[in-house]
């Protein structure tokens, strides 16, 4: 008996951890964001020719903004309208696929360690939120 109420203690702060997770995660992401600065500017001159619909910066910017509206959402709210939907699309966001990116992230090796650490936690961020949606 003492097993199973500690497994449903357990269970029902899961969400309560995630929450926390994704709430210290959203707050490192604005620190380092503002850490890739001066990488930005430099990809922003060497990536700015391309065939892509969006620019990397711009899918970077897209990224962020989708990412940090979700978890702001479960900061202030603690839910997320629409979680199936929200799922959906956060399973389909995967960063790393997007052309774009992956060709920036898997082809400039030693190049821009904070823009590429950045584009790794908004990817966390990614999981987070979906765990976070799976549990509750």
């Amino acid at each position: 008996m003492v097993l199973i109420m500690i497994k449903t203690t357990i269970t029902n702060l899961q969400p309560e951890l995630t929450k926390n997770y994704i709430i210290q995660l959203l707050d490192q992401l604005t620190i380092d964001y503002q850490n890739t600065k001066s990488e930005r500017k430099l990809i922003s001159s060497e990536f700015s020719t391309s065939d892509d619909e969006f620019s990397l910066l711009e899918e970077i910017e897209l990224l962020t903004t989708d990412l940090r509206g979700y978890a702001s959402q479960i900061k202030f709210k603690d839910y997320i309208e629409n979680p199936q939907q929200t799922v959906e699309i956060l399973q389909q966001m995967l960063l790393f696929e997007i052309p774009i990116i992956a060709q920036f992230y898997f082809h400039n090796s030693s190049s821009y360690p904070n823009i590429k650490s950045y584009l790794r936690m908004l990817d966390y961020l990614r999981l987070l939120i979906l765990e976070y949606l799976n549990l509750s």
